[in-house]
């Protein structure tokens, strides 16, 4: 039976799929308004959880008009999920809100900063190919995805890294998984670069990803999930040979859970296992950690369409770093990575441990 004020999905048809999950939101009183990360540092009801997707619903049935300042709500979200694990219902926040960005990308309704991500992309593909140009191995036969969000530093740690721990060469794939487009709301070119991707890497026997959103992207979030594997959990099946690092110990180490490695891909404990062979004691943690750990605020596009609420959720991070005592950020995410490091912390990503721990020949 319909409710007497049920409407169809008129102005954004494609979230009638998403009827039930909205609805759960509209109506209901905030629960998880404390686990957002934007409206902890943007203290606004409409960009809580209930907020973004009440005005999705509203945009969707036509209750307010298709405008760029209603639709620039879908975009003030950094995926991190952490609004799904406060929810009795588990809702799926992100995904609608990312459904709801393709559907006004569409008609004309992203902001400017997402608009221009999409129409950079191909100039962001050139240079992160530049920036891979050095580690093509004609002969290798496992794709490396570095990911685009780290520099070369760490690209160039990544490659090396995965040599070593699996004993022969490796490639560092040029091309970009594409999570920029999908996060913009180009969802078109999104998936017309996740075809040109698949057959990229198809020569090759073994898949092996570095970065975690890139990981999450390529696992979750293509038509056909890439059956690769993330460095981290190479390394993590040879614990017995990563040599330990010197000095490690006085680092005082704390591991930040990135949102797209946990909550995404529901990986825990390997960071923790790695990083406590490397410095010989177990890492420190944040307050909020594992499946409750706070979001460092560079997922989703969120430093380019609101770039100073995403500065204030790291530097909340780094705040909280701080309280429990400091120390050095490790993580194992290239945008998590850059937000500490602007955010003034002393910040590290666990790929360029793992080159220091395999500098020298694995026993």
């Amino acid at each position: 039976m319909k409710r007497p004020d049920e409407r169809a999905f008129v102005r954004l048809p494609a979230l009638a799929e998403q009827a039930t999950t909205l609805e759960k939101c509209v109506f209901c009183p905030k629960l998880c308004r404390s686990a957002c990360p934007v409206s902890n540092a943007e203290p606004r009801e409409t960009l809580t959880p209930w907020g973004k997707m009440s005005m999705a619903y509203f945009m969707a049935r036509g209750d307010v008009p298709l405008e760029k300042d209603f639709a620039a709500t879908a975009w003030a979200c950094t995926g991190c999920k952490a609004c799904a694990k406060t929810c009795e219902h588990d809702n799926d926040v992100a995904g609608t809100l990312h459904k709801t960005r393709a559907e006004l990308f569409t008609r004309g309704y992203a902001p400017e900063g997402a608009n221009e991500v999409a129409a950079g992309f191909r100039e962001h593909q050139a240079s992160y190919a530049a920036r891979t140009a050095a580690h093509q191995k004609a002969n290798a036969k496992t794709a490396l995805v570095v990911g685009c969000a780290y520099g070369e530093a760490e690209t160039a740690d990544a490659v090396a890294a995965a040599e070593a721990l699996l004993g022969e060469p490796v490639t560092a794939i040029s091309q970009c998984c594409g999570r920029p487009l999908r996060s913009a709301g180009d969802e078109k070119a999104f998936q017309e670069n996740a075809a040109a991707f698949v057959r990229n890497i198809a020569p090759y026997t073994r898949v092996v990803v570095v970065d975690a959103g890139c990981a999450e992207t390529l696992m979750r979030h293509y038509p056909v999930p890439v059956g690769g594997e993330l460095l981290l959990q190479v390394a993590h099946r040879q614990l017995a040979r990563l040599r330990p690092l010197p000095g490690a110990f006085e680092l005082g180490l704390r591991f930040h859970d990135p949102c797209s490695l946990g909550r995404g891909l529901g990986v825990y404990e390997a960071p923790r296992d790695v990083l406590t062979q490397l410095a010989g004691l177990a890492p420190g943690e944040f307050m909020y950690a594992r499946d409750r750990a706070a979001c460092s605020g560079g997922g989703a596009l969120l430093p380019v369409t609101m770039p100073e609420v995403a500065a204030r959720i790291a530097e909340t991070r780094v705040k909280e770093h701080e309280a429990e005592g400091g120390g050095t950020i490790v993580t194992a995410c290239g945008s998590s990575l850059r937000m500490f490091r602007k955010a003034g912390a002393k910040a590290v990503d666990l790929v360029t441990l793992l080159r220091r721990s395999t500098d020298e020949p694995l026993p």
